[in-house]
């Protein structure tokens, strides 16, 4: 199992990301979602970046938190390997949304962590169904962590 995480930002929001920390909890995350041997790629930006990457890809010109390019399908999806994809997480976005939902940043990256490789694995909550599931999921998940 491999997670290449992306030059992080040393401090968001007065908080410090403990890179190290991070890159365990992607690994627990494959390891609960049955993917063991799959690789990540993991990208911490500001929200300016974010904000950019936003535009480009989904037509959107505002920071969002988290984004995931996933090769398991599209064109080249038969070279891959074992790499699942990218997550990009915006450490800004991730230090107010901890703040106001009075939680700690880790926690805040975990939450983002999680969903961005669920999204890799095809999960998705446009409907209300995928919704439910998807956040069944990711508690699940959450719960597999603590243990």
């Amino acid at each position: 199992m491999s997670v290449r995480l992306g030059g992080p930002p040393a401090t968001a929001g007065g908080s410090r990301v403990d890179a190290d920390a991070l890159r365990a909890r992607a690994r627990q995350v494959l390891r609960a979602l049955g993917h063991a041997r799959s690789e990540l790629s993991l990208s911490l930006v500001d929200d300016e970046a974010m904000a950019e990457l936003n535009l480009r890809y989904r037509g959107i010109a505002a920071a969002t938190d988290v984004l995931s390019f996933s090769l398991l399908e599209g064109d080249g999806a038969e070279h891959r390997g074992g790499l699942l994809g990218d997550v990009v997480i915006a450490v800004d976005t991730a230090a107010r949304q901890a703040r106001a939902r009075h939680r700690s940043l880790d926690d805040e990256l975990t939450r983002l962590l999680i969903h961005g490789v669920l999204h890799l694995l095809g999960h998705d909550h446009q409907a209300p169904d995928e919704a439910r599931a998807m956040r069944a999921e990711e508690r699940r998940v959450r719960r597999s962590l603590r243990a």
